[in-house]
């Protein structure tokens, strides 16, 4: 990590027509939900999602059956003048692998499940020499694969799911970024002894934390072992609507901003070709820094950019900084967001107007002194503020650390961090370690305004710009502004949204589902919605909807319950990873899902 933006260098990896790695684009892909056996279906998608802008499509191969499948699906495309690169999704099957390797651009093998059996999450003991014999079974099962691979210049991707580590890796790593990572790099250290580096990567999980925590230590693993392959980045199972998108604005984006990623998808549990123009809007945002006004800075002592701990910081008038979760401010008054169901903890009024109730941020020139108002000032208004328990001092990321000295040792001022350049997680998070490095240790609040009126921009640039200066722990709260877009909660929940994703605050349910694909055993759009109207309540909770047995429990990582498909118009229902009713009818599955809520104490019934 560091503070501009400058593409990681990475081999080149063709991939059919169309290359990645550093001296290319960052491409973008989708996934068909199609039943790959319904080869006219499945082509008409195809279609679909490249007329969108994809670069790849990923199509699932549950067997040899299905990669025989793509193959017909591949002509019907070619002979329609389409020739976006294919690419086989395999999990627990080697042969469906050898033959998709034959048809495709590009295999997705999932070290997880590839060689090692399923995993039954059982704790294994293994010897020095066991766990030696067992690397080696596993070299013996990539080689044939390999040769296949070399044979037709088929790229592979090797896709670690955190929820789906084997028996063997969790009981020597653990659930953990760092087994995810020893998953793949045991894999990588035989093509790289085989001299096949047509090889890409991907480390993904449900939880943004620890999908990104696991793609920086990876780089680490590769870079140390003079390894430089493409990555693929993405957030499994983000869920549907704004919070998918923001869940993966913040996880994609983060990374992008690092310079880390070559292809992206961004995983929303609606129709394939809808994931295309977010991944597109996400690429084009972080990629435009390209070239930007150099930042200068340097990491202040102690920080950890593979894992990062939250920024010490004083604690300011019991409400900001210290050990309090992240605060949200809103440009508007309590009137001006009526019906809203999450309100910010402070509201700025520029004209000065209060209602004696909440908690407001004026101007200096407005500010009187009243009970739960508090100063907004500049640094030039600086010595005109009189003495209180709390100010807000609002700074340009520009501003040079040597007009802040007279902060140090302060318990009274919040900083609100405003940006000036292009890349604006970039300098915001320069200037907090500036501070560190100058013992000031104020709370930092970022004020980030976006003229965007389209929703899904301001998703994906509040979540890209916001959501990495929160996953790095450097902020003690944000206050988001849009004055193009015309609803003020639409606006106020984007922050609680990206404080969210970044596991800052909780404020809702979180919802854990699979975007479907060809292995999904219902309606999984109805089914999602239908499982939030029931449960969206349950702010407390993390509920994972999985379309089949490959995405659950496994795929549900931390997930509290999981509604998951186990056949045709059958439902398993998981308390954890726990599988608690197993294959009970699909019209039956939200009431017995409730039940079990219920049962385990986690049931309170709406607010009416």
């Amino acid at each position: 990590m560091n503070f501009n933006y400058k593409r990681r260098a990475t081999v080149s990896v063709p991939v059919g027509n169309l290359p990645m790695g550093s001296d290319w684009p960052v491409r973008v892909q989708s996934m068909t939900n199609t039943a790959t056996d319904d080869i006219e279906a499945s082509a008409a998608q195809c279609q679909r999602i490249a007329f969108a802008g994809a670069d790849y499509v990923r199509l699932t191969a549950q067997g040899v059956k299905q990669a025989q499948s793509i193959g017909e699906v591949s002509r019907i495309l070619r002979a329609h003048d389409c020739d976006i690169p294919l690419i086989a999704d395999i999990h627990f099957n080697p042969q469906a692998a050898l033959a998709a390797a034959q048809v495709c651009e590009g295999v997705r093998i999932n070290p997880g499940n590839f060689v090692d059996p399923a995993r039954t999450f059982k704790q294994l003991e293994y010897s020095e020499e066991e766990y030696r014999n067992e690397l080696d079974r596993i070299r013996e099962a990539l080689l044939p694969f390999i040769a296949v691979c070399r044979e037709h210049n088929t790229a592979v991707r090797l896709g670690v799911n955190h929820g789906s580590l084997s028996d063997r890796i969790m009981s020597r790593y653990g659930n953990t970024a760092a087994g995810m990572v020893e998953s793949v790099m045991e894999f990588l250290r035989v093509f790289v002894e085989q001299d096949f580096l047509n090889v890409v990567i991907s480390m993904k999980a449900s939880n943004v934390v620890v999908m990104v925590e696991a793609v920086r230590r990876l780089v680490d693993a590769m870079d140390r072992e003079d390894m430089h392959f493409p990555l693929h980045l993405g957030v499994t199972e983000a869920g549907f609507g704004e919070d998918g998108r923001i869940k993966s604005a913040v996880g994609i984006g983060t990374l992008l901003a690092e310079g880390l990623g070559d292809t992206i998808r961004v995983s929303l549990s609606e129709d394939p070709e809808l994931e295309v123009p977010v991944a597109r809007k996400l690429v084009d945002y972080i990629s435009s820094r390209e070239g930007h006004d150099p930042i200068q800075g340097s990491y202040s002592e102690g920080f950890d950019p593979l894992c990062p701990e939250r920024r010490a910081t004083v604690m300011v008038h019991d409400r900001i900084g210290g050990n309090k979760p992240p605060v949200v401010i809103a440009s508007y008054r309590p009137d001006e967001l009526d019906g809203a169901e999450l309100q910010p903890d402070f509201y700025y009024s520029a004209d000065g107007l209060i209602d004696g109730m909440h908690q407001f941020l004026v101007p200096l020139d407005r500010w009187s002194g009243e009970r739960n108002v508090y100063p907004l000032l500049t640094l030039g208004e600086w010595n005109r503020c009189p003495e209180t328990s709390l100010r807000f001092l609002q700074l340009p990321a520009s501003t040079p650390i040597q007009r802040l000295d007279f902060l140090r040792g302060r318990n009274d001022t919040v900083l609100v961090i405003t940006p000036v350049g292009q890349n604006i997680p970039g300098e915001e998070q320069a200037l907090t370690h500036a501070l560190d490095l100058a013992g000031i240790n104020c709370p930092v609040v970022m004020r980030n305004t976006y003229p965007d009126s389209s929703s899904e921009w301001l998703q994906v640039k509040a979540g890209a710009d916001l959501g990495a200066v929160m996953l790095n722990r450097r902020a003690d709260g944000i206050w988001l502004e849009a004055p193009s877009c015309h609803n003020n909660a639409e606006v106020v929940r984007y922050a609680f949204a990206i404080l969210q994703a970044a596991r800052q605050r909780t404020s809702k349910t979180e919802f854990i589902s699979c975007p479907g694909c060809g292995r999904t055993m219902f309606d999984l759009q109805a089914t999602v919605k239908r499982v939030q109207q029931a449960t969206s309540h349950l702010t407390h909770l993390k509920i994972g909807v999985m379309g089949c047995i490959v995405n659950g429990p496994g795929e549900m990582a931390d997930a509290d319950y999981g509604y998951v498909g186990a056949a045709a118009g059958r439902v398993s229902l998981y308390k954890g990873k726990q599988c608690i009713e197993m294959n009970i009818p699909e019209d039956d599955a939200i009431d017995r899902l409730i039940d079990l809520i219920k049962q385990h104490g986690d049931w309170h019934e709406p607010k009416s």
